[in-house]
């Protein structure tokens, strides 16, 4: 059997007269494009959060085939509801890159056409930066223009859209060590937070005329705020919040202008990372991809506000990488506003989950 070529893929995806997804009849299919990170090589490399680590400090070891079947589960279960996924190469010594959301983020998000936005490359954390230039690379294949973010700063998992605002989430940077305590064992072990307050200069700017409410982490095992806080509903107007993950002042601010659109979540909830969801809309009916486990408290919540659950096994990644279903999905919004060159079009397809995985008399599978 023999990989498609990009053009026949094109048409396949698309359609068979036209090669731009913007002009494409089958577009409701693909209402949004988003990235994910080829598993092959995920592991606890860095074992940069507390989920990575047992109590004794020592790196956990992922179930790789276990962790594979629920990372394809989940990338289908999202083709089946409308979404373009494309894939990122894996990379060996990279195995952070099965969690994009922290590649950066693309502004503005949505509702402009593809030349004028720009994708802000994220400053991570350094046993992750290599994977910053994996992402440029990407990206600018995909035809958007790329800068990078100066400041020690997450991207999406830092920096999230609700209602008029724009959330930006961070805590103290620390040098992430060892130290002595009394107890057992006598030591633990010190994560801090993944984005500097100090990138909000920067994130203003970029995002100039936009409300943004800076809000402090304080809660190492919810180390994003992406682990904390997810918006939902047609205009984002809806917040699911862990309230305990947040500092004081933040939670009060936040409650202020959140209001009755704030659900705030159980501790169970939350230790199962249900604001690490995410929502997509085929054909005008939203659906909002959660953890498996979430209370049926929190559903009926949801479907009360218009807003179907669909609930996905990622247990494995956040058992041992501390991400779930969030942290593994990069947005790069309405799939009609990204670029339509032959170029861009041709990469994407060549990129795309059916093109790389998925079996029939013209794709090869790779497991």
């Amino acid at each position: 059997m023999r990989r498609s070529k990009p053009q026949e893929l094109l048409r396949e995806i698309y359609c068979d007269q036209c090669i731009s997804p913007q002009k494409s009849p089958l577009i409701k299919k693909m209402s949004r494009t988003i990235l994910m990170g080829d598993p092959l090589y995920f592991s606890v490399k860095g074992g940069a959060n507390p989920h990575t680590r047992n109590l004794l400090g020592l790196k956990k070891t992922v179930d790789a085939d276990r962790a594979r079947a629920q990372w394809h589960a989940m990338a289908k279960a999202l083709i089946d509801h409308g979404v373009e996924v494309l894939i990122v190469e894996p990379h060996e010594r990279l195995p952070g890159l099965v969690y994009p959301a922290n590649a950066g983020f693309l502004f503005p998000p949505d509702g402009v056409p593809a030349d004028r936005k720009t994708f802000y490359l994220a400053n991570l954390l350094p046993t992750r930066a290599p994977e910053r230039e994996v992402y440029r690379i990407f990206i600018q294949s995909i035809g958007f223009v790329t800068r990078d973010v100066q400041a020690r700063f997450e991207g999406e998992a830092d920096f999230i859209p609700a209602s008029d605002y724009l959330l930006f989430t961070h805590g103290r940077i620390e040098r992430q060590r060892f130290v002595p305590r009394f107890g057992l064992p006598p030591w633990k072990r010190v994560y801090g937070f993944r984005s500097d307050m100090h990138a909000l200069a920067e994130l203003s700017a970029i995002a100039s005329g936009r409300t943004i409410l800076s809000l402090e982490l304080c809660l190492e095992a919810h180390y994003h705020g992406d682990t904390v806080l997810c918006s939902f509903g047609r205009q984002r107007e809806f917040l699911l919040a862990y309230l305990q993950g947040l500092a004081p002042a933040s939670r009060e601010n936040l409650q202020k202008a959140f209001g009755a659109s704030l659900i705030p979540l159980s501790d169970a909830d939350a230790g199962l990372y249900a604001a690490n969801s995410f929502q997509v809309d085929r054909n005008g009916e939203l659906f909002f991809f959660m953890p498996r486990g979430v209370s049926e408290a929190l559903c009926r919540q949801i479907r009360e506000r218009g807003v179907e659950p669909v609930l996905i096994d990622v247990s494995e990644f956040l058992a041992k990488g501390g991400g779930s279903i969030k942290c593994m999905i990069l947005d790069l919004g309405p799939s009609r506003e990204l670029p339509s060159s032959l170029g861009a079009a041709s990469f994407r397809a060549d990129r795309s989950y059916q093109n790389l995985f998925q079996k029939s008399p013209e794709t090869v599978c790779r497991s």
